[in-house]
């Protein structure tokens, strides 16, 4: 099963650049805790910035974690990250596919797919995607502009028809988390889950114990 933090700076409390400083600790207790994956989502920072922010992430978590850059290529492609999330509206992932392949980049290099309908997740794993992160599966602000939650049950849909991971996002919690795995999804991508827990290697360990044997 893949954990994966998605990070909200702005969720923090304090200025700007404290913002910045909490949330290398945030992906540093992330990673220690054992969550696989941590997507640096943060859109509106400029190039500079955010490539800064990503190094920072790729020095602080353990070699057993992988961090993700949201949409953008250029940067996971300079910062030794170790993939690239791509939105509906980003990149098409063959582009990406074949960038990769031309610059030889490590075979190890992610390349993920959010989706919100299964025509999109086959559209994305038919495209060379590596895993696919579909939702939300429950209703959550960060995700309102998606629409309706998809449900339980169109999870367990796309699980079954999608040939590579797909993993669950949007309203996960401890609770309802179980629902999802049992849905045949392959992982848990969350904010608040990871981000707000008072102590996330707590919520680590409580999802490792509900994976399906």
């Amino acid at each position: 099963m893949k954990l994966c933090y998605i990070t909200d700076r702005k969720a923090l409390a304090g200025a700007a650049d404290q913002q910045v400083r909490l949330l290398h600790g945030e992906i540093e207790r992330a990673a220690g805790a054992g969550v696989d994956w941590i997507q640096i989502r943060e859109r509106d920072l400029p190039g500079r910035a955010l490539s800064g922010l990503v190094r920072e992430a790729v020095r602080r978590v353990p070699a057993d974690s992988r961090v993700l850059v949201n949409d953008r290529l250029d940067v996971a492609c300079t910062t030794a990250a170790g993939g690239v999330h791509l939105g509906e509206q980003s990149l098409p992932v063959a582009e990406v596919i074949r960038f990769l392949q031309a610059h030889r980049l490590p075979e190890k290099f992610l390349v993920g797919a959010s989706a919100h309908s299964l025509v999109a997740a086959l559209a994305a794993a038919k495209a060379g995607a590596d895993y696919v992160i579909f939702g939300p599966i429950f209703a959550t602000p960060s995700k309102a502009l998606f629409g309706e939650p998809q449900g339980v049950e169109r999870l367990a849909e796309v699980c079954k028809k999608v040939a590579v991971p797909v993993v669950a996002i949007g309203g996960i919690t401890l609770e309802n988390a179980p629902q999802c795995l049992r849905a045949g999804a392959a992982g848990i991508a969350a904010i608040r889950l990871f981000q707000e827990a008072q102590d996330v290697r707590v919520v680590v360990r409580a999802l490792r114990s509900q994976a399906p044997e």
